[in-house]
């Protein structure tokens, strides 16, 4: 395919996207140990921030269960995204580090990056196209 009509197509999709309205961005949050507390889902536009709740562009909160749980986030034009989502098992609405640097409690990235510092969002970050998008992350703890 030419890069001409690639990018005809990616223009002819994101106004079908753009004329239907936003999109929901499912997440699918894996691995979870517990169903104490809640899980929470952050969601990210920028780098700027990135890490703190207060500024994600979102936050969905869902009860924990064992397992698996799905939160969804609304109304997300196209963009580059990135999700963090951790248990908060005490319930404190936060996620716990042990030496303001380590999680105490389960965590985990869009992407599900292997990382050997804290995560910046071009480790997490993915683009949303299309209606009904889904990313996965699983927890580790």
């Amino acid at each position: 395919m030419s890069s001409r009509r690639a990018w005809t197509n990616a223009a002819l999709a994101m106004c079908v996207f753009s004329q239907a309205g936003a999109a929901d961005l499912t997440v699918l949050a894996r691995q979870i140990r517990s169903s104490d507390g809640q899980v929470k889902l952050m969601l990210f536009d920028r780098e700027e921030g990135f890490r703190k709740e207060e500024k994600a562009r979102q936050v969905v909160a869902l009860p924990a269960v064992t397992g698996n749980v799905n939160g969804v986030f609304r109304g997300i034009p196209p963009g580059h995204y990135a999700v963090i989502a951790y248990h908060d098992e005490n319930g404190d609405g936060k996620l716990n580090l042990r030496f303001g640097m380590f999680p105490k409690e389960g965590y985990g990235l869009s992407n599900n990056p292997k990382l050997l510092g804290p995560p910046e969002f071009k480790d997490a970050a993915f683009e949303v196209l299309e209606p009904g998008s889904q990313v996965e992350i699983r927890l580790d703890y």
